[in-house]
């Protein structure tokens, strides 16, 4: 049976702890910056803990080596 691959885009956007659970980068950050507010942009900084669930379906199908 061959192996299965970890999805070279889920590597880059996501990154698991060492407690199971896994970080992403929050979105809305790339461009736009003049249409958003301070509050926004402060809020949006640093990484985030997706919810477990969601967690879940992301090391099943997409880290399978993770």
């Amino acid at each position: 049976m061959p192996k299965i691959k970890t999805k070279s885009g889920a590597k880059k956007r996501f990154k698991i702890t060492a407690g199971g659970k896994l970080l992403f980068q929050q979105s809305r950050k790339r461009h736009g910056m003049i249409k958003r507010t301070n509050k926004q942009i402060r809020q949006l900084r640093g990484t985030s803990v997706l919810f477990k669930t969601d967690g879940d379906n992301v090391k099943k199908y997409f880290l399978p080596n993770g």
